[in-house]
């Protein structure tokens, strides 16, 4: 078994969130990521792009109800960094305090205007 792996590419809250549709089902329309991120066309478009040249997201044009459609799914690949990517996030808060413990820094009167935390 190889060890999960944080994924830089998929990370990026767009892509992360891109992926997770993506996982869920067998293909995803353009449209409907850009209904479901609010995302304008260019911004989604870039982040698809760089999935896609990192060989992790296939598109694919259809013509249903006589428009031409882009269909997005994740590539093998990109399905397992997804996976990889999801068992490193849950690897890196299993690691740390529960939540419920995490208290913040006092911080001291002499740090308060120097920006120190």
């Amino acid at each position: 078994m190889h060890e999960p792996r944080f994924d830089p590419v998929i990370h990026a809250p767009a892509r992360l969130r891109i992926c997770a549709i993506a996982a869920a089902s067998s293909y995803v329309e353009f449209g409907e990521l850009q209904t479901r991120l609010d995302l304008s066309k260019s911004a989604l478009s870039k982040q698809v792009a760089q999935l896609t040249e990192a060989g992790y997201l296939s598109e694919e044009y259809v013509t249903r109800a006589g428009r031409s459609r882009l269909r997005l799914a994740l590539t093998e690949d990109g399905l397992q960094a997804y996976r990889d990517h999801v068992r490193a996030l849950k690897d890196i808060i299993e690691s740390s305090a529960p939540v419920e413990e995490l208290e913040r820094p006092e911080v001291s009167r002499s740090d308060a205007g120097s920006g120190v935390e």
